[in-house]
This record gives structure tokens, sequence and C-alpha cells, in this order.
């Protein structure tokens, strides 16, 4: 694309952020009536915003890519920002926007069971769309499951947070704290991944002797049966492959996800299950897909057995030839019909870290920093969060792709930001007052 067209291109976009609001009241229109109906904490004698208030100054924050609270209060500070919000929200306007401290006291005590509720309506609402189902694996729904690490310091903030010693029993001795999550993310296609359920990683005094890997296993696999129950409670009849990587390779995940009836595939690493990689490399002729896919079905695994794929990836770096093999076990009978199929969709984990994690942290937002100091307002803060930026997926590829609007992601939230304060034209102000009196 020349210099002429891409500017051409990005004169079609007036405003970014009246853009993300169709694409949400598009995709997923009645998002602030959820805001209203969430179960207000507050005594209803001395409240100033309202329900739909709290939680959608959150939610523009997080649309808008502020970090922190005082970020917050500062942008939201300005007379047509706060004009302009209550607008899209369709709320009758105040002085001011809540404030950064007043929307903290209102998470601590929200419920997260309330936004939780928001997240499931808003994965089923896409799940009934014919939009995204050729993103579908044989079928069925695609669920990524990883965990991720958020701020870490050397103070433990609250209950929730996980220590770390270094150079344990030396003079130098010291430690840190971290909060992290294990996440499940329904994968639609064209990178947009949304979050179904969310569950805190724990930790207990029984771990401190163990190795920083062992702990990491073991606590992702009690907070996977944690969040197995919460995936089959909020969708019990959904057709589900579940996908993750080398840590999850165990019989408690394979047991649980035939309880459930889900299938999986998941990532298999040297060492993970030392019997079986001795197995399937003594079996002589393995069956094969092209020259760069083998597989064998009925593996045995302990106590059961399941059917191992083996990728080779070949590619050119610096001029030399350079090979990587995956495996992933899976419980779905390996085909040369579909061995490529779930070679990609095995290849699809890597979605969670890098459309997931890394563009919440880098890019897109900054859910490292901790908002707050206590666990149930992080909680809330973080599932905002999700719902915020998986409406800002939809309008970056439904909105800037569809158009071919190029623009760098590190700039896409400042512009959407930036975007709060600009005058509103007589169309959009009208469009935002048909969007109140369909949200009433």
């Amino acid at each position: 694309m020349s210099r002429a067209q891409d500017r051409s291109k990005k004169k079609i976009e007036k405003n970014p952020i009246v853009e993300c609001n169709k694409i949400q009241q598009k995709f997923f229109p009645e998002l602030f009536q959820k805001f209203s109906a969430v179960k207000d904490p507050r005594h209803q004698s001395y409240i100033g915003y309202s329900a739909r208030t709290m939680p959608g100054t959150l939610y523009y924050k997080c649309i808008g890519g502020l970090s922190s609270m005082q970020e917050m209060t500062r942008k939201f500070n300005d007379e047509t920002v706060v004009k302009n919000i209550y607008s899209f929200l369709g709320e009758k306007e105040k002085e001011y926007l809540p404030h950064g401290v007043t929307e903290n006291e209102f998470l601590e005590r929200l419920d997260s069971t309330e936004l939780e509720k928001i997240q499931k309506d808003i994965a089923y609402s896409m799940i009934r769309r014919k939009t995204f189902d050729d993103a579908r694996v044989m079928k069925k729904w695609q669920v990524i499951i990883d965990a991720t690490e958020l701020d870490e310091g050397y103070v433990q903030k609250n209950e929730c947070y996980l220590s770390r010693c270094y150079n344990r029993g030396e003079a130098n001795e010291f430690c840190k704290y971290h909060r992290s999550v294990l996440e499940a993310k329904v994968y639609f296609g064209h990178n947009l991944l949304c979050s179904i359920a969310t569950e805190p990683i724990l930790n207990s005094e029984e771990y401190r002797n163990q190795s920083k890997e062992a702990i990491k296993q073991d606590c992702e696999s009690k907070a996977f049966v944690r969040l197995a129950k919460k995936i089959k409670k909020r969708f019990p009849r959904l057709p589900i492959i579940i996908t993750a990587d080398g840590l999850y390779v165990s019989h408690t995940v394979t047991d649980i996800c035939k309880t459930n009836g889900w299938d999986y595939i998941i990532r298999y690493k040297e060492g993970c299950a030392p019997s079986m990689a001795q197995e399937y490399r003594a079996i002589p002729e393995k069956e094969s897909c092209g020259t760069d896919i083998e597989y064998q079905n009925e593996v045995i695994f302990g106590k059961d057995s399941v059917n191992l794929i083996h990728y080779h990836e070949t590619k050119i770096v610096n001029g030399e030839e350079k090979t990587t093999e995956f495996f992933w076990i899976t419980n779905i009978e390996i085909t040369g019909k579909n061995a490529r199929k779930l070679v990609k969709a095995g290849r699809n984990r890597w979605k969670i870290e890098n459309q997931g994690f890394n563009r919440q942290k880098r890019w897109q937002g900054n859910i490292e920093h901790a908002c707050s100091w206590n666990a149930q307002a992080q909680r809330n803060h973080y599932l905002m969060e999700q719902i915020a930026d998986f409406m800002k997926q939809l309008y970056e590829y439904f909105y800037l792709a569809k158009n071919e609007i190029r623009k760098l992601h590190k700039n896409i939230s400042s512009e959407l930001s930036a975007s709060f304060g600009w005058q509103l034209t007589e169309t959009e102000d009208r469009n935002s007052e048909q969007h109140k009196a369909h949200s009433n």
C-alpha cells in the first residue's frame, strides 16, 4: 500500500471511539444494560453514581488502555470527556465521572460473579452467531488454557499473592511476591480470543521447599480443577476442545476432560511422561501425513492410552535450515484426513500468549499494574479488562482490518483514549441518544 493509499484509508475513520462503540453495539448491544443490572453492593441512600456509570467508567478506562486509576481520574476530569462518556453510556450528564478511589471502593464490594455473568453472555452471543463458525475444529469450540503472572514486587499486597524466595539460606536471601491467574479463552478465529473463565492460582506453605517448576505445575493443576468446574457450569452443553501446554499432561486433566465430555489437544514435551515417549519412539512404523507429520494412536499413558502426533517444522534461519519438533497428545483419533487440522489447532495455543496476555500487558492495556491492593477489586479490574479487550479486538478486526486502516498496535488504545475528548458531530450525538433510548 502506497503512502497516499494509507493516508486515504486513515481518513475513513473520523472518530475512533465512535467507531469502536458502533462495533460494540453491533455485536453486543446489551452491554450497558448488563452494567445497569449488576447487583449494586452500595447502600442506595448514599450513592452519587448509578450502577451503570460505575462499571461503564471502568470499561472506558480499559478501552483507552489507561493503566492506573490515577491516570483514569486525570483523563476523565476533562469536561468534554465527561460529557461524551455519559452520552456513550446513555446516562444523564453530571459534572464529574467517578473518581478512581470511588471506583475502587465499589469494586471492593462488587461480587465478581456479576462481571462473570457478562463474560458468559458475551461468549454465548458470539457462539450463537454464524460469523465465527469457521473457527471451530471439527465442529467443536477450541478453549485455550494458560496461566499468566500479573504484578510482582517486594510487598505482599494481599493474601492472594504467591511468594518466591531467592538465594534461600544465604545472607542475601529475599522474597518477591506475585499474583497469577489461570485463564480460559475461546478462539473465534482471526486472532479473536474471548475470556470465558478465570481462576486465581493459590499457594500454601507445603510448597515452600519444592522447586519453582514443581510449584508451578502443582498450583496450575489444582487451579485447572477449579477452572474446569466453572467452564462446565457455565457452558454445560458446549462442544469443547481443551488446548493447553505441557504442564497439563496429567491424568488429572485428561480424566476431567473425559468426565466432562471434552476433547483435548495438549502440547507434549520430553520429560512430561517419559514412559510414553519411550513407547512412541520404540514403535518401528508410524502413520504419516506428508513428510512433516507422523502419528500413532493408542499409545500407553499410565492406566490409559492417548493418541500422539509429531510435527516437524523446517525453516530457513540466517541462511541455515532449522528444524523444530512439536508433539501433542489428544483423545481424538488421528487419521490422514484430520492430522494437519490437529496440528494447526495445537499450534493455536500460542494465541493466548501473543494475542491474549502480551497485548494486554504491552500495548492494549497493562494488566500487570495493580490498580488496587484489595484482592476483590483486583479481580474485578482483571475481569473488566477481559470484557473491554474483547470489544476492542472486534473493533480492530471488523473495523480497522476490514477497512484496511493500518495502525501500530501501541497506538490503537492511545488514539481511542484521545478521541474520548473529541467534539461529537450532530450525527454522533443523535446516535448516542438512540443508544440511550434503546438501552433504557
